[in-house]
């Protein structure tokens, strides 16, 4: 287990959070596209995405990939 300090929960800096982050900014992106061009299924599509950001985040957190998780590994600071 690594020796992290408990009292600072990581703020995000984990593959989960970014794996969540990034689905969910492609799928806001696609909204706007999908605004812009006047496109009802793409539209439909940046919703899903919406949906499927956090749960895929949470997916990798519990298998590990989270700031508590064993797989994950905090850079080293200089």
């Amino acid at each position: 287990m690594s020796n992290t300090d408990i009292s600072d929960p990581g703020h995000g800096h984990s593959p989960a959070a970014w794996t969540a982050v990034i689905v969910m900014m492609v799928a806001f992106l696609l909204g706007t596209l999908a605004f812009w061009f006047v496109s009802t299924w793409l539209f439909w599509v940046a919703v899903v995405l919406v949906v499927i950001g956090p749960i895929a985040g949470w997916i990798l957190s519990k298998s590990g990939w989270g700031v508590a998780g064993p797989r994950y590994e905090p850079k080293k600071s200089h």
